[in-house]
């Protein structure tokens, strides 16, 4: 299976990056038998793949890095890389592959260390395959420092190094790393590509999987998570029974706070999994015993991993926010959809009585401007505001209208 199968909807991306990938090839294997390159190549050091969360960003990247390193030996034959079976791609595509690094981070921001380690990478040529690829999954989370860092190793690469960068859009990168790579722009893929994509390739039923792309609007990876997780379908649907529990202001607080909590119950979980089994690596490697005192002059590496643990929690906190605001956000776009007539299919047919309800009871313009105070709590998450202040605020702009 070719390894541009992952790119769901994004027929054009895969054209452009596969021929890219074939020029890229060509002038590999023209240096090696010293055969004159190309004369026009559609290969180049640097790639800004953006788009809208869920359009599949990372995915294309990993599958223009699998392509870059395949050892088909069908090329030889006139065969396209790419093939997602030899080494070369499937070790790209699972992340084990030695001259593709993967760059993704569970915390706020990318800072001038990590980036420095990542451009010193950058200068080493190819250790057993045929470039050098260094895939930065958030390049929007890179620092102002950590961008200009980048940006000399985006200007002077090393001959056969290759940048993959993603982010939301051409605004979340510095102006002068965006203008020194070519830009790729995913598209949101339909929702029909998305049910498909379940189906086929994780066995779900076609009507979960069709209700599950239709909830979230063609994001990929929440739609397969909504599709598998239990846990994940019953969140959402509290999510959704917020509009109804916000007729009073005891009913707004205490809605601000159950979402609170379940976002922090999720980062509790997810860092009982995490944490502990780090911190115990951290231990064995420094030399202390389980359960026994750590040795001298260990304490600022403890005290590092535990910064780091406590950034992670923010963030996994803020994205949990972040999912149920997103999931909230469709409701009210529902309910605006019935009130004006349109014909655009409803993302939340498994709540059509309480939309129904919602919009007979009010007007368009109380439904944007709920909208709007959902937009503005996740503006105020983004400025560090205290998360319940943030959601407080929010539903009683909810019940406000």
């Amino acid at each position: 299976m070719p390894v541009w199968d992952d790119l769901v909807g994004q027929e054009r991306v895969a054209a452009q990056l596969d021929a890219a990938a074939r020029d890229a090839d060509a002038l590999v294997t023209a240096n090696a038998t010293n055969a004159p390159p190309p004369e026009a190549s559609r290969m180049t050091h640097a790639w800004l793949f953006t788009g809208p969360p869920g359009a599949g960003r990372a995915t294309a990247a990993r599958a223009f890095a699998a392509a870059l390193q395949c050892v088909s030996p069908d090329r030889a034959l006139g065969g396209a890389p790419g093939c997602g079976f030899c080494d070369g791609c499937h070790t790209s595509l699972v992340g084990t592959h030695a001259d593709v690094e993967i760059v993704r981070t569970d915390l706020l921001s990318i800072g001038v260390k990590e980036t420095r380690e990542l451009v010193r990478r950058a200068q080493l040529s190819p250790a057993v395959g045929r470039w050098q690829v260094i895939v930065l999954e958030d390049a929007d989370r890179l620092t102002e420092g950590a961008g200009n860092v980048l940006l000399k190793a985006v200007e002077e690469p090393a001959p056969r190094t290759v940048w993959l960068l993603c982010a939301p859009s051409l605004e979340d990168v510095l102006p002068t790393i965006r203008s020194r790579c070519r830009h790729l722009t995913l598209r949101t893929p339909a929702v029909e590509a998305v049910a498909d994509m379940l189906v086929r390739r994780d066995g779900i039923e076609p009507d979960v999987a069709a209700e599950a792309a239709r909830a979230t609007q063609g994001h990929i990876d929440r739609a397969r998570r909504l599709a598998t997780d239990p846990r994940a379908r019953a969140r959402r649907a509290a999510v959704l029974r917020l509009p109804l529990r916000v007729d009073d202001i005891g009913g707004c607080l205490k809605a601000a706070q159950e979402l609170i909590d379940t976002a922090a119950e999720d980062t509790k979980q997810l860092a009982e999994e995490v944490d502990t089994k780090e911190t115990e690596e951290l231990k064995a490697a420094l030399g202390g015993q389980s359960g026994g005192r750590m040795p001298r002059g260990t304490a600022g590496a403890m005290k590092e991993l535990e910064d780091r643990q406590k950034r992670r929690r923010t963030r996994t906190q803020r994205d949990s926010l972040d999912l149920a605001l997103t999931d909230l956000t469709g409701f009210y776009r529902d309910v605006l959809a019935l009130q004006l007539g349109s014909r655009v299919a409803l993302a939340n047919t498994e709540a059509q009585d309480t939309l129904e309800r919602l919009a007979r009871v009010a007007s368009p313009e109380a439904t944007l401007r709920r909208i709007e105070a959902i937009a503005a709590c996740r503006d105020a998450l983004d400025r560090n505001v205290a998360p319940l202040l943030a959601v407080e605020a929010m539903t009683m702009a909810l019940r406000a209208g």
